[in-house]
C-alpha cells in the first residue's frame, strides 16, 4: 500500500510517500512546497494542485492521509485553509485514492504514544524511524510523515471501486 500524507498551508505544504513493503516501511519521497506569497490566490492553488497531483500519479499512491482542520485564531486562514483541503478531496475522488482523515492528537498518539506532544516530539520520533534521513528544514515534513505513518497504521485497507 502507498499512501500520501499531507500537511496543507498557503505558505508553506509538507507532504510525504511512505509504502508498506512486506514487513517494511520505505519512505519514497517527501518535503515542503513553498507557495509564493505574492502570488493570486487562485495561482497558489493551481500550484497546490498540480504538485500534489504530480506526486500522486508519480507513486501511484492508493491512500491519501491529512489531519482534520481546527479552527484557530485567524477565520480567514482556516476558511484559505478549506480551499486546499477541497482540492485534496478533488485529488482522491479524480485518483481513486482512500481518503483519511485524523485528528492532531491522534496522530501524536499514533506516532510518539502521546496525544499532547510537541511538535519537536514529533519530529525526534520520526527521525529515530527514519535514520538515514537528513533533517527536514520544515517541522511540516515531519508532520507529513507522521500523518502517513498514522494512515498506514490506522486506516483499514480499502480499495475504492468506481
Amino acid at each position: 500500500m502507498t499512501i500520501i500524507g499531507v500537511d496543507p498551508g498557503f505558505s508553506v505544504t509538507g507532504y510525504s510517500i511512505i509504502k508498506k513493503k512486506d514487513r517494511s516501511i520505505l519512505l519514497l519521497d517527501y518535503g515542503y512546497l513553498s507557495l509564493p506569497t505574492k502570488k493570486h490566490l487562485s495561482e497558489r492553488v493551481g500550484i497546490f494542485y498540480t504538485s500534489i497531483r504530480e506526486k500522486i500519479i508519480r507513486h501511484n499512491a492508493e491512500c491519501l492521509t491529512l489531519e482534520t482542520s481546527f479552527l484557530g485564531k485567524n477565520a480567514q486562514n482556516f476558511l484559505k485553509l478549506g480551499y486546499l483541503r477541497g482540492i485534496l478531496y478533488l485529488l482522491a475522488d479524480q485518483h481513486n485514492l482512500s481518503l483519511s482523515e485524523f485528528a492532531p492528537r491522534e496522530i501524536k498518539q499514533a506516532v510518539t504514544g502521546y496525544g499532547g506532544a510537541s511538535k519537536d516530539q514529533v519530529a525526534r520520533v520520526i527521525m529515530q524511524l527514519f535514520p538515514r534521513m537528513p533533517v527536514p528544514k520544515k517541522q511540516d515534513v515531519t508532520d507529513a510523515i507522521a500523518i502517513s505513518l498514522c494512515g498506514l497504521w490506522r486506516t483499514p485497507i480499502v480499495k475504492r471501486v468506481n
